[in-house]
């Protein structure tokens, strides 16, 4: 579809940022001058009233520079011909790169005044500042003196290279093969029709032949892929030694304040609980009436089922599921959904996928490709988690606070998917439309907690060979792969040597590193939540949770993301918090199982 035959009202108005690239440009300028003027109170921390001046004036540097990139950036996701959006985006990134330069002696001269800045912050004057300069004299002994970290600062685009030259290899240079299916139709393997046959075409030897070709492509690059993880791996654990940290987990996790038992209790106790996915892989098998399962079965549906929905009727749907958080959360999404904050359809050279993204002082903006499907109404509701949570942050924090974690980002997320499932339940008798909905809820368990567990586990064993000076080769690296899959799927899933390599087909683990154990915390600690606040007997539980719920969306980035958890009611240091969702995947597939019989 050509972006000029898509109805306004399902496109984003980015006018509500800058009417032109006029008005961007004098911002532009502005960002640049009020750079300098910060580089000129460098010596001055230690005057009370300098350093007040200081953080006010960076905060309107850093306010103007939030949409500074979001304008052109998101103009360049509407269309990535866009060529005045791809320049200005260089622009600023090139400016954000000056800026961190010239600014690097901040948190080093903030240590050197510690003493008195921290009898100034008590005062109300520095009420937005407190908690981020408490947080940085926590972490005192990982800030570099001000010659050290200005030159780690001249290595920024060198230590990025590792995942640019992976995207190059795994994406730019790769010629995409074809293939003929049983139908005679060729395909062209790339990620995208490989997940659509995947999905979507029930003859075994056609998903066979996408998956055997689409992971040949990674296995003749495999030594390439692994020595470009390695030089990632390798920058992990000279940047542990760098700005001293014990270990290289704690150097990922102790900016947010997060213990390693965390993130150990999470791989741990997933990989121990995998009897209800086990359960769900053989009942896929029986009523798939498969005689051998593999991994490339994972994704097609138990049955066929193609229902559209038009994108207001799943407007509709979306808004009506979350009636249990309350008038005022109902209100925020209708305002969300009809002010030309979310752009709908799919459109040439538009970006795929779906995000949320957050312009402080303007509104979320939200990336849609809705194609009709069940899915894409799950994934409306599960970006519109995102913006709430945004815009409920962004009314009750200062712009200091308002940025929450990704320890806390897909919470709100995959809780308005739960209560989605939900309503939709309520409201259809047709067995087939209900067996989706429940796989629909049970792939999010399998594919947002299990098998991102699996992948944090990954990520540790690969760590932590390379931190005890281990070699790091394609073959150690599989084997880790190929170990954590038998530990997680048994011997339901028949053996492949061509699966293990698909760490080389995980981007999160060339750009952000440690990031994937995040998706499952949030998953469990929205079931916790989910469990008390929908399923508890207790009204008053119920309504104090919500009460918590919404005040953790309100929190922005105001605490750390596990306080901010406790005090909504979730403690992730306890078993019992990640075991629960395992117990609620058991009680799906026994709805599910149900619906199967009625068939």
């Amino acid at each position: 579809m050509e972006r000029s035959e898509i109805k306004q009202e399902y496109k984003w108005n980015l006018s509500d940022i800058y009417e032109n690239y006029s008005a961007w440009e004098k911002d532009f300028e502005k960002v640049s001058e009020l750079k300098k003027e910060l580089a000129g109170f460098k010596g001055q921390f230690g005057n009370e009233g300098k350093l007040l001046e200081f953080f006010q004036k960076q905060e309107e540097m850093d306010k103007i520079s939030y949409k500074l990139y979001r304008y052109p950036q998101l103009a360049r996701d509407l269309n990535s011909s866009d060529k005045e959006a791809v320049e200005h985006l260089q622009k600023v990134q090139f400016l954000f790169a000056e800026i961190s330069t010239e600014l690097s002696w901040v948190n080093s001269e903030l240590v050197d005044n510690r003493e008195n800045i921290e009898k100034w912050i008590e005062k109300k004057e520095f009420d937005d500042y407190r908690f981020g300069l408490k947080n940085l004299f926590r972490l005192q002994k990982h800030i570099l003196e001000e010659k050290e970290s200005k030159l780690l600062s001249y290595y920024s685009s060198f230590f990025s290279a590792p995942r640019s030259i992976y995207s190059e290899v795994t994406v730019t240079d790769v010629e995409w093969p074809q293939v003929t299916l049983s139908s005679g139709e060729k395909v062209d393997v790339t990620p995208a029709n490989y997940s659509k046959i995947l999905s979507t075409n029930r003859n075994q030897e056609d998903r066979k032949l996408m998956f055997q070709t689409f992971y040949t492509i990674y296995e003749k690059k495999k030594n390439t892929i692994a020595a470009i993880y390695n030089s990632i791996l390798q920058k992990g654990i000279a940047s542990k030694k760098a700005y001293n940290y014990d270990s290289f987990l704690l150097s990922h996790l102790e900016s947010d304040n997060i213990p390693e038992e965390i993130y150990l209790n999470l791989v741990n106790t997933a990989k121990n609980n995998t009897k209800p996915l086990q359960r769900y892989l053989k009942l896929r098998k029986k009523i798939l009436g498969l005689e051998k399962y593999y991994n490339f079965d994972g994704s097609i549906n138990l049955i066929e089922f193609n229902k559209e929905y038009e994108y207001d009727e799943a407007k509709e749907i979306v808004l009506n599921s979350v009636a249990p958080l309350g008038k005022d959360y109902v209100e925020k999404m209708k305002k969300a959904i009809s002010e030309g904050w979310l752009d709908v359809f799919e459109a040439k050279g538009k970006r795929t996928g779906a995000y949320s993204a957050g312009v402080y002082g303007v509104h979320p903006y939200m990336l849609l490709n809705y194609n009709k499907t069940l899915d894409s109404v799950f994934t409306l509701a599960h970006e519109l988690g995102h913006t709430l949570h945004t815009l409920y942050s962004d009314e009750n924090q200062p712009f200091s606070m308002a940025d929450y974690t990704i320890f806390v980002a897909e919470v709100a997320s995959t809780f308005n998917e739960r209560l989605l499932l939900d309503y939709m339940l309520e409201n259809t008798n047709d067995p087939k439309e209900r067996i989706a909905l429940l796989e629909q809820e049970i792939g999010n368990i399998v594919g947002t907690f299990y098998f991102q567990a699996l992948l944090a586990d990954y990520e540790y064993q690969a760590h932590k060979l390379a931190e005890a000076g281990e070699p790091i080769t394609a073959e150690v690296l599989s084997k880790i792969m190929e170990d954590l899959f038998d530990k997680y799927y048994g011997d339901i899933i028949e053996k492949d040597d061509l699966i293990y390599i698909f760490w080389a087909r995980v981007p999160h683990f060339f750009n952000s590193p440690f990031y994937v154990y995040q998706y499952a915390t949030c998953f469990a600690s929205s079931a916790i939540l989910y469990e008390k606040m929908i399923n508890s007997s207790d009204e008053n539980e119920k309504k104090q949770t919500l009460d918590k719920y919404i005040q953790l969306l309100s929190s922005g980035g105001n605490d750390f993301p596990m306080e901010q958890l406790k005090k909504a009611g979730v403690d992730l240091s306890k078993i019992e918090t990640i075991e629960a969702v395992a117990k609620q995947f058991d009680l799906l597939l026994d709805k599910l199982e149900v619906e199967i019989g009625k068939l």
